[in-house]
């Protein structure tokens, strides 16, 4: 095996083989160190990868994909009566919960498909909140109309009950720090641990505002998630019995591709992922990091985050850090950067890097 890799780009030109040439730094070269029986994670996150006209160009590059697209849109217009297609080429309606989640999940699952066109497949999935519902397809654990039936009639639900009640908020310290600092406004309460300096917040408004307000005077790392509602509080139990009868017809799986769970923080027999574990993963603390350490421990260390922006990339980075354990942390997509491209510069990352991509 070629151990030392590189990837000359299009885009870089002779100047970019000069440079190759040369050993020094171009943005038209992709170099890296490949290790043998390398395999990934697949990595899914919820919101904050979300962007107008995120798959818009691979809809017209990659019949893959495109298949992959039109696949969801089948199954998702029953329960959203929207047209998955249109809304991808104009961006219109992203802003609210009951389009952008629908969208989102689609994306992910047909990025997955065009990862396997290459070769790349998934050894293990892991998935942050909303990602939970890709993570599943992907492993086989639920079907793809029983992906669309969650996705869509729980962001209906969020749409109708939740919305306008409450926001969340990021912010870069550990989590024994932020629950001590969210004590002190009421209804505020950690809804998710991503690495072990990231940490988000959700709540009602006052508790968010308030926090923000004092995150600004004390220099601490924050911003505000692009969301009118409260994930992961106390808020989602009153829409606790709608989501348990919607959602009553999903029929979950053993699969084949190992599940690592962020509501448990555990490896998870996809079997299990009924109604409730679906509520569950809406009402409670999102434990990522659990999930992430137990990949490290089960002997996973490339992470490889399906999606159409990296959000979940420097929590990975973190926990890798902190567990002295050298991995890699590979993205798809980038916000503004959907198209060919772009795509061609993640095979090249995940080639340098070991993974087995068919040229």
């Amino acid at each position: 095996m070629l151990e030392h890799r590189a990837v000359v780009l299009g885009s870089g030109g002779v100047g970019a083989l000069g440079a190759l040439a040369r050993g020094v730094p171009h943005v038209g070269v992709v170099r890296g160190v490949a290790r043998s029986r390398v395999s990934a994670v697949f990595v899914f996150p919820g919101h904050g990868a979300q962007w107008a006209g995120m798959g818009a160009e691979l809809l017209e590059r990659e019949p893959v994909f495109a298949d992959a697209m039109a696949e969801c849109g089948r199954v998702l217009e029953p329960f959203t009566g929207f047209s998955l297609l249109e809304v991808v080429r104009s961006g219109v309606g992203l802003e609210r919960a009951e389009v952008e989640q629908p969208v989102l999940w689609a994306v992910m699952v047909s990025l997955a498909r065009l990862w396997a066109s290459v070769g790349v497949v998934p050894s293990a999935v892991v998935g942050h909140s909303l990602g939970e519902i890709a993570a599943a397809v992907v492993a086989g654990g639920l079907s793809l109309e029983d992906g669309a039936r969650v996705v869509a009639l729980r962001a209906r639900v969020i749409a109708e009950e939740l919305v306008g009640l409450g926001g969340m908020v990021s912010l870069a310290l550990p989590v024994s720090e932020v629950e001590e600092l969210v004590g002190r406004w009421p209804g505020l309460s950690v809804a998710a641990v991503n690495g072990p300096g990231s940490t988000v917040v959700s709540g009602d408004v006052a508790g968010v505002e308030g926090l923000l307000a004092h995150c600004v005077g004390a220099g601490v790392r924050a911003r505000r998630v692009a969301i009118d509602y409260a994930s992961h509080s106390v808020q989602v139990e009153r829409v606790r019995e709608r989501l348990l009868e919607v959602l009553a017809p999903v029929v979950p799986v053993s699969s084949g591709v190992p599940f690592f769970s962020s509501v448990s923080g555990e490896r998870l027999d996809t079997a299990g992922l009924d109604a409730g574990y679906w509520y569950e993963n809406l009402r409670g603390r999102v434990r990522f990091g659990d999930a992430a350490d137990g990949l490290l421990a089960d002997g996973r260390s490339v992470f490889l985050e399906v999606s159409t922006h990296p959000v979940l990339a420097v929590g990975l980075q973190e926990t890798l850090e902190a567990a002295g354990r050298f991995g890699v942390v590979l993205g798809t997509l980038r916000r503004g950067e959907g198209g060919a491209e772009r795509w061609v510069t993640a095979l090249a990352e995940a080639h340098v890097h070991g993974l087995p991509v068919n040229w």
